[in-house]
């Protein structure tokens, strides 16, 4: 098995597969709700699914790739410049888990946790941004 030649490299690609992923749950409910010939013909023509687990999952869907490019830079930038560390390390996998969390938390519909648990990878962001220049 491959190993990456750091931390943060790795819950780098955990969250980019976790971020990759997240679609199928909703398409397959897609799929259940209009059949398969509607949602592979013209996935969104006929509005947001019924389903209100999967409207959220789409949402945190979008939210989550908008953070991975957030993440994905300041992991890149520090694996570049070297400045990575145990600090680093850390951050990168509370941000990981962070993200698993606010998605699960997102679908099933518990808002106040659903913050909290994106103000975690927020700081986890923002540590990695400090780090970059400390």
């Amino acid at each position: 098995m491959y190993t990456p030649t750091s931390p943060e490299l790795f819950y780098l690609v955990l969250t980019t597969g976790l971020t990759g992923i997240l679609w199928m749950a909703y398409m397959v409910n897609r799929i259940t709700e209009f059949g398969m010939w509607r949602t592979l013909s013209a996935p969104k023509t006929d509005g947001p699914p019924r389903a209100k687990w999967a409207q959220r999952m789409i949402f945190a869907h979008g939210n989550a790739v908008e953070n991975l490019v957030v993440f994905g830079a300041l992991v890149v930038a520090l694996q570049l410049s070297q400045a990575n560390n145990e600090v680093t390390a850390m951050a990168a996998m509370v941000f990981f888990y962070a993200r698993l969390a606010h998605v699960v938390i997102y679908t099933m519909g518990i808002p106040v946790l659903r913050t909290l648990a994106f103000f975690v990878g927020f700081i986890c962001e923002a540590v990695l941004f400090v780090q970059f220049f400390g």
